[in-house]
């Protein structure tokens, strides 16, 4: 299963705000034994939102999409995603209930009677027109909810399903919850099923194209391991060296950081432990 980050929002490509989400996103699949496959930003474009959303939307991937599902004329994520899927924006009566729910909330901590009736309060029900077809996702931070849509094709039904869009709003208070939500409610089954080992050492005095030869042999001898060589050219606090290591099936590559080790002492290239 492939998993996808899309990131929109015209602040991230400014510079105005610094993403937190991709570490994040990271650090949530990584303690659940996945992995992430592919991440894109997007700025607060339509064209450019339907057109990768048409594209990941005809794929089997999971994808996790932040940014732009608010109310207001800058956010185009809801409208853009049902644009993309063909279908029309509607208000979802769960999310209705829910944002009912947060102007109660926060007329009694003003102190007086709620009027859902209101221009504004009225306005705060846009947040909760999504593609028709769609699944709420809770927002525990301000009850505001996101929303989930199967792929093209997809089929519906309980447990694991690949091929799922996750809307969540670019706040990460309110997104890394409702994505942790998204990840234990649907994909729990898929968790650590297939472990990772990565070792890796540092390497130095020697070139890339000494190294390739050994790297290509052990890519052959073990069909389950990743070969990465990582270049640092060094700075005022550490020597001029390559992240030379293994990743994948564990058992293949503890056999194959094995081989890698006795590969560079033959070649009599001085390295290190990272650790």
């Amino acid at each position: 299963m492939a998993i996808g980050l899309i990131i929109i929002g015209d602040e991230i490509l400014s510079g105005r705000r610094v993403d937190k989400h991709f570490p994040k996103v990271l650090e949530m699949l990584t303690a659940r034994g996945l992995t992430l496959s592919w991440a894109e930003y997007v700025g607060d474009e339509p064209a450019r939102i339907i057109s990768t959303l048409k594209r990941t939307f005809s794929s089997t991937d999971v994808v996790f999409c932040t940014g732009g599902i608010g109310a207001t004329p800058d956010d185009h994520t809801r409208q853009c995603a049902a644009a993309a899927l063909g279908v029309p924006l509607v208000l979802h009566p769960e999310a209705r209930q829910k944002i009912r729910e947060r102007v109660a909330d926060t007329a009694r901590e003003a102190g007086v009677e709620p009027n859902y009736e209101t221009a504004d309060n009225l306005h705060r029900l846009k947040m909760g027109e999504f593609p028709l077809g769609a699944e709420i996702i809770p927002n525990p931070y301000n009850k505001i909810p996101g929303f989930s849509f199967r792929n093209n094709g997809s089929t519906s039904g309980q447990g694991p399903n690949p091929g799922m869009h996750h809307f969540a709003p670019g706040f990460p208070v309110m997104a890394w919850p409702m994505f942790e939500w998204v990840l234990d409610t649907y994909y729990a089954d898929l968790f650590h099923q297939n472990p990772q080992l990565e070792q890796s050492v540092f390497v130095f005095g020697a070139m890339e194209s000494v190294l390739t030869p050994l790297m290509e042999a052990i890519e052959i001898e073990f069909p389950l391991v990743k070969v990465f060589s990582l270049p640092h050219v060094g700075d005022a606090e550490t020597e001029r060296h390559i992240d030379l290591g293994v990743k994948g099936d564990p058992t293949q590559s503890a056999a194959a950081f094995i081989k890698m080790l006795a590969g560079l002492d033959q070649l009599k290239i001085n390295y290190r432990s990272i650790n």
